[in-house]
């Protein structure tokens, strides 16, 4: 029997117990000190378990801490299906074939005179690139329609930088449509709901600039530009599908970083009065291809940079204060590495693999938006070579 119950009372104790662990287990156990207590406990652990107990879970729950993210984001795979295909029609384009031959490769007809087109977007920091968007579209483009608001999804404050910059844009003030729409600065809200908010309220100032059924309208963020081309031919072309996604080129901090081609958010919809929302999720299972860039956080400051990174929907990115540092965001830049330290959101461990690391460089600024290589002192934080950020 390795124990014995005490006959006068209900305490027992070990044979093999030291006198420590006997006072503790015994009559005078009550007198015991809790420090007590825990040394007779842990005399009896072996060298094994203590290496488990005070190096081995501490380290797995710091690991934890530290890379949770990039651990669910590398199982992604096992919890999360990919999404359905899309259907991708094949792009074709030339500046020398008519608009009536592109509609034909397309399989539609050509129109007699083109739809409307509207350009919507909700407007935080990006004045470069809203320069450079609507310097490509304004061709094709007959109304702009901008909402700015004094808070970003996060819920912080923000000035009303384009109302402040507007000089800039004299050249599409007699097609502008401007708006602004005060926060609601709830702190702690889902910064989603906030974003859903102000795509409600452009689909209003859409009806302000008086778009109606049939005109085209761009569904899609600043940073995400269709090509000139693309919308002219959209434009132009007769049994477009009602709601087209559009594949654009996906960028990071410049277009020296070629991420992938796999952009799909941006979409054009065939507008109708009642059923067309201003969105930006997946609404359709067609998507054109090449139809443009995506230059993510391609600013020409730092200092935009935290601004984006504390002020956008996935603003929880942003796990450690560190994240911010100037210094930090500069070199992160110049590597070509994540601003937010993450594994690349992908579907198969196979993708995810092939897109670890740092993104490559491309020395290419071949069929970038013309207004770049004609502006290229201005913009030249934005094409191969140039990595260093002002402040």
């Amino acid at each position: 029997m390795w124990w014995m119950m005490n006959e006068t009372g209900g305490n027992y104790c070990s044979k093999k117990s030291d006198d420590l662990c006997t006072n503790v287990c015994g009559q005078e156990s009550s007198q015991v000190t809790g420090m007590s207590r825990i040394r007779c406990i842990l005399r009896g652990l072996d060298v094994k378990a203590y290496i488990f107990l005070f190096a081995i879970i501490p380290m797995c729950t710091l690991g934890v801490y530290i890379h949770g993210q990039k651990i669910s984001y590398f199982l992604r795979p096992l919890w999360e299906k990919p999404p359905k295909p899309f259907h991708v029609i094949p792009h074709y384009y030339h500046e020398n074939v008519s608009m009536e031959n592109l509609c034909k490769l397309h399989g539609w007809g050509v129109r007699e005179f083109p739809r409307r087109v509207y350009d919507a977007v909700l407007f935080s920091n990006e004045i470069e690139i809203l320069t450079l968007r609507w310097r490509e579209l304004y061709p094709y483009i007959t109304e702009f329609v901008l909402l700015e608001s004094n808070s970003t999804f996060s819920g912080l404050p923000k000035p009303l930088v384009f109302n402040s910059n507007r000089a800039q844009f004299k050249f599409v003030e007699p097609r502008l449509t401007y708006g602004t729409i005060g926060g609601r600065f709830k702190k702690g809200e889902n910064p989603f709901i906030e974003e859903a908010y102000q795509r409600v309220a452009l689909d209003q100032l859409l009806k302000i600039a008086g778009i109606t059924d049939d005109d085209l309208l761009i569904m899609s963020d600043v940073d995400e530009i269709p090509s000139a081309h693309t919308i002219n031919l959209l434009r132009w072309c007769d049994q477009v599908p009602s709601i087209i996604h559009l594949q654009l080129k996906n960028y990071l901090y410049s277009f020296e970083y070629l991420l992938d081609e796999k952009s799909w958010r941006a979409s054009v919809h065939r507008y109708k009065s009642g059923k067309t929302r201003y969105a930006h999720y997946r609404q359709s299972d067609n998507i054109l291809a090449d139809s443009g860039w995506h230059c993510s956080f391609c600013f020409r400051r730092i200092s935009d940079f935290i601004f984006k990174m504390k002020a956008y929907s996935h603003n929880d990115r942003v796990r450690f204060s560190h994240y911010l540092s100037p210094e930090r965001i500069q070199k992160v830049i110049c590597k070509g590495a994540d601003l937010f330290d993450m594994l690349p959101e992908e579907y198969t461990f196979r993708e995810m693999i092939g897109k670890m690391g740092l993104i490559p460089h491309s020395y290419s600024a071949v069929h970038l938006p013309a207004f770049i290589l004609e502006n290229a002192n201005e913009y030249k934080f934005l094409l191969p070579g140039n990595c260093m950020r002002e402040g």
